[in-house]
């Protein structure tokens, strides 16, 4: 008898496919979130029916990707050098795929997301505290034109 459990969302990777020289430490995150779509209502106005409106599907929207990671020097980190050219130099280059994986207990591909025409909309870092000794957490923002759930790759 095949048993069913539920997935658990701690293994995960962040794979952005056209940005070269990135390694490891460099798409560790500690956290991703934004994987968020809804469908836009559109209020249809019957002639006659004055109890209610319609209401019909419109648009799909998409919220920002959200990631978190400890800070990397800028010159390990293409990442950092993408949102450097983005932010200070004015250069957007979008990524045209960037995946989210959900893994298994091996490492392998459980789920993947397929995000599409991906570009840096913020960049935060964290509070610099001395009364505190926790690692800088820096927060990249992310707008994508849709995701869609792709076939896990092997």
């Amino acid at each position: 008898m095949k048993s069913t459990h539920q997935i658990v969302g701690f293994h995960f990777k962040v794979i952005f496919e056209g940005l070269s020289g990135t390694n490891g430490a460099d798409v560790s995150f500690q956290s991703v979130t934004g994987l968020d779509v809804q469908i836009e209502k559109e209020a249809l106005k019957e002639g006659g029916e004055n109890r209610f409106e319609h209401q019909i599907p419109g648009r799909t929207k998409y919220t920002t990707l959200t990631l978190k990671r400890g800070i990397i020097k800028p010159k390990d980190s293409k990442l950092t050098t993408w949102c450097q050219d983005a932010f200070q130099n004015k250069i957007i280059s979008p990524l045209e795929v960037v995946n989210v994986q959900l893994l298994d207990q091996e490492s392998k591909p459980l789920m993947q997301w397929q995000l599409s025409h991906v570009w840096p909309v913020s960049w935060k870092i964290g509070e610099f505290n001395a009364e505190r000794g926790e690692v800088l957490i820096e927060t990249l923002e992310l707008h994508y034109n849709y995701f869609k759930l792709t076939p896990k790759k092997e």
